[in-house]
């Protein structure tokens, strides 16, 4: 049985990390799937983070200097 188990675990582990094929590639290169779809936004938030901040980089830590959280 714990056989089993551990054969399906691997097989939907495996599963999971197949390749895109190539007519799903358009999807994922839709400009909605970046991970910032507006980059002078971004620019902007960032800016306004490292004013508020003190800090470089680390723009996707979360939580204030001062420990308290955002």
């Amino acid at each position: 049985m714990r056989l089993r188990l551990a054969v399906l675990a691997i097989a939907l582990l495996a599963a999971g990390c197949a390749a895109p094929k190539a007519w799903e590639r358009g999807a994922l290169a839709a400009p909605e799937m970046a991970w910032e779809p507006d980059p002078l936004l971004a620019t902007y938030r960032e800016h306004t983070h490292l004013s508020k901040e003190q800090a470089s980089g680390g723009a996707s830590a979360g939580g204030g200097g001062c420990g308290c959280a955002n």
